[in-house]
């Protein structure tokens, strides 16, 4: 540098040569000519440097500033010694109000622990730390982030700091949490998929199932069609057979026995004068012969009564109550209507079977006092009513039980289904039983009841 400032000085004025006694005053005045350029080439020199150091210092301010990182300065405690913009930006607040304050309360509550062990192993010495940090930011959505550090050196006696960044990974956590919700569904669908497949699996064979029970549905009713119409045969040829064995008993066997009493009859006159010990024999025999017939009239007309199909329903129906009052005692009164003799066999056979079937079983069951028949017509057939105040009981349970519980109850009903009619069945504690029997009849209009002492019959009926 001495070089160039007396390069310098040269350049300034030409070299003289100094007159003696003065040299020493010249050199001295040299040598404050060269220093004082050195000083200028060095103030030249710092000016350059300190322009270049302010370049750099601006420069570095600007990464600092404008970094992608936030960047935070920390001392033991957590408090904020320094910020960079984009720190500021990401905590959502002014830098000027973040220095100097505690970076804990920016923390949510279970991160605040995490941090301060973070920070305890930085400000200690130790190398490099790192973690994960849950921020939470004014009037924003919550933020992850990741905080880096380094020790820094101490910048007093007993003041240690730190250096960290922090980088914001809520994208990262959300990704991840995507993906892992990603994977969830990818599970869940396959759950899906494989309880589809199972489903699709269980519905065939629930198709499948649905079609043989529908098979077996038809078959089952298609048997019980067969089984109701054989039960119809065999009512009907039950009923058919009644009557031929009560036409042969009341043609035949009473005809004959009729015969027999008509011969003691005359074999007593003949031989009542000749040998009196034979009028007592051929009068028993007769009596017997007479007791038979009746016994054989009693049987053909439980059978079935000769007056419902040579008269009509209500006389057959009045013979049968008369006979049953004076058998039983019971109190019963019947209702009426004219005009029912139009009745075909079968519906007029239906309802002396449902009605002769219901007072058996008053008979037998109810221990009742007194029973009321009705027989009248409806809008579209002809109801039978037959109403007691003895015991009452469960219907469905009977209904259901064993053939021999059933209390006749589901012959009426199919003897009623074979004429396309109906059975009603009430009972209960106190109000007794009521059968109502309905058969269908082509006549619309209804007539008025007669009473029973009044009611009109063909020859041979008999009031009730």
């Amino acid at each position: 540098m001495r070089r160039l400032a007396e390069e310098r000085l040269a350049e300034r004025r030409p070299a003289a040569r100094p007159p003696p006694g003065e040299a020493d005053a010249r050199r001295l005045v040299h040598e404050l000519q060269v220093h004082q350029i050195e000083l200028e080439m060095q103030n030249a020199e710092l000016r350059e440097a300190r322009g270049q150091m302010e370049a750099c210092l601006e420069k570095y301010t600007a990464l600092y500033d404008f970094a992608p990182v936030a960047y935070f300065s920390l001392d033991r405690a957590g408090r904020i010694l320094g910020v960079n913009l984009t720190g500021a930006a990401l905590l959502g607040a002014e830098r000027g109000r973040l220095v100097n304050g505690s970076l804990l309360p920016w923390l949510a509550p279970a991160s605040r622990p995490v941090f301060l062990s973070c920070l305890a192993r930085l400000v200690s010495g130790r190398e490099k730390q790192a973690c994960e940090l849950l921020f939470l930011q004014k009037g924003a959505r919550p933020l992850w982030a990741s905080l880096c550090g380094v020790p820094a050196p101490s910048v007093g006696p007993r003041q240690t700091w730190c250096q960290v960044a922090v980088s914001d990974i809520t994208a990262f956590k959300q990704a991840g949490e995507a993906q892992r919700r990603v994977g969830d569904l990818e599970s869940a669908n396959q759950e899906l998929r494989r309880e589809i497949r199972q489903r699709m699996a269980a519905g065939q064979a629930l198709r499948e199932a649905e079609h043989r029970q529908s098979q077996m549905l038809a078959e089952s009713r298609r048997l019980q069609e067969q089984l109701q119409q054989l039960s119809h045969q065999t009512l009907r040829a039950q009923e058919d057979e009644r009557k031929r064995i009560s036409r042969e008993i009341h043609d035949g066997i009473i005809q004959d026995l009729l015969g027999i009493d008509l011969c003691l009859h005359d074999s007593l006159r003949e031989w009542a004068a000749k040998r009196p010990e034979a009028e007592l024999k051929i009068a028993r025999t007769q009596r017997l012969v007479r007791g038979a017939m009746d016994m054989m009239r009693q049987f053909a007309h439980e059978l079935r009564p000769a007056t419902l199909d040579d008269v009509g329903l209500l006389a057959a129906l009045r013979g049968f109550i008369d006979d049953f009052k004076e058998r039983t005692g019971l109190r019963v009164r019947l209702t009426a209507v004219a005009g029912l003799e139009r009745l075909d066999t079968p519906r007029r056979t239906a309802l002396y079977r449902v009605c002769q079937s219901a007072l058996g079983n008053v008979e037998q069951h109810a221990c009742a006092t007194q029973v009321r028949v009705s027989l009248g017509k409806v809008r579209g057939g002809v109801r039978l009513i037959v109403a007691d105040d003895g015991k009452s009981f469960e219907v469905d349970r009977v209904l259901h039980a064993g053939n021999n519980q059933r209390l006749g109850l589901v012959g009426m009903r199919e003897r009623l289904e074979m004429v396309g009619g109906s059975l009603g069945i009430e009972s209960s504690p106190g109000h007794g039983t009521t059968i109502r029997a309905l058969v269908p009849f082509p006549e619309q209009a209804s007539e008025p009841e007669v009473p029973p002492g009044t009611a009109k019959a063909k020859p041979g009926g008999r009031p009730s």
